[in-house]
């Protein structure tokens, strides 16, 4: 088949098509061209990629028929009804499905955490492997505290923000392979327990639980719940739910995981505030009763609108209700 002939046979389809695309309102008599068009383009798209696949031409279609589809079957919106629907239902459902996953996390995390603190701390021979004494006077006396301060509030928020949505979307992502999901949660372990360990075993315990606790608790939640569905979807393949094939119940832990991402943009953007205009600046009195106060918040949303959401027949599956 010659390329060339083959363009110039069905070039001025495609020009009345992208046109047709373009035309913003279409009468009925437009509608039914720009359909049939489109399906010729779509024929014509596998055409070209099966006999003579010229990249430049296999673009040039691909994107003319996915603004045809879009055409054809217009673009969703979201209504705000929607939004606040995905807040009081679809995402404290996700979350509370999954809890059993996400307090397995968070018991295993917060126990192999206090051993390690306990072990670094009892133990000034494991600190010196780690670090040297000038790291650890330096961490101890100043880099710890400074850490909260060294940037502007608004810079520090946005750095910790994007920090934590790496962290908790490679948790939450990784589930699929397992591994991903428990190399994240044992690097964060490692990294509090370490720095807690030298802390509490050279006089900066209470510096460190003074600053980690205000925003810590909503973070770290987070990352929990972000793990634990991550794992969720991960056993989904191993441990198919009955009545589905391993595909199928991959893709539906999948969507549902999806709507727990989305959610926890969310409640990192308010752990994010918390530790960048809150921890650096206002007295531990006041910062770790507004941590906590945020953090029962949570518990108490994922708990009582989740419960709620799921006993009104909701699924917190992206195929049952997309935003």
């Amino acid at each position: 088949m010659d390329l060339d002939a083959y363009v110039a046979e069905h070039n001025a389809e495609w020009l009345r098509l992208d046109q047709l695309c373009r035309s913003g309102r279409l009468s009925a008599d437009q509608s039914d061209e720009l359909l049939m068009l489109y399906q010729r383009a779509a024929t014509h798209l596998a055409v070209v990629r099966s006999r003579m696949p010229d990249p430049l031409l296999v673009a040039r279609l691909s994107q003319l028929v996915l603004r045809a589809r879009s055409t054809v079957t217009g673009t969703a919106r979201t209504s705000p009804r929607q939004i606040v629907r995905f807040f009081t239902h679809t995402f404290p459902a996700a979350v509370y499905q999954a809890w059993p996953w996400c307090v397995g996390v968070l018991v295993v995390f917060v126990a192999a955490t206090g051993i390690i603190i306990t072990y670094i701390a009892g133990h000034p021979e494991a600190q010196l492997q780690l670090m040297s004494q000038g790291q650890i006077e330096s961490l101890v006396n100043r880099d710890f505290k400074a850490y909260y301060s060294e940037y502007a509030a608004q810079n520090f928020f946005l750095k910790v923000w994007i920090n934590n949505a790496f962290l908790s979307a490679l948790a939450l992502i990784g589930g699929v392979l397992i591994v991903p999901t428990l190399y994240a949660l044992y690097t964060n372990l490692m990294n509090i327990g370490v720095t807690g360990g030298v802390m509490v075993g050279n006089g900066g315990g209470d510096t460190f639980f003074l600053y980690i606790l205000p925003h810590g608790l909503l973070e770290l939640t987070s990352i929990f719940v972000a793990a634990g569905v991550g794992l969720r979807i991960g056993w989904s393949w191993i441990a198919p739910a009955p009545g589905l094939t391993r595909g199928q119940s991959l893709a539906r832990a999948a969507r549902t995981g999806a709507m727990v991402a989305m959610g926890l943009v969310a409640t990192l953007f308010v752990s994010g505030l918390v530790e960048g205009f809150v921890t650096p600046y206002l007295p531990s009195a006041l910062a770790i009763p507004i941590g906590a106060a945020v953090w029962l918040g949570f518990i108490a949303y994922v708990v009582v609108r989740g419960r709620r959401a799921i006993a009104a027949g909701e699924t917190g599956d992206l195929g049952s209700d997309v935003v």
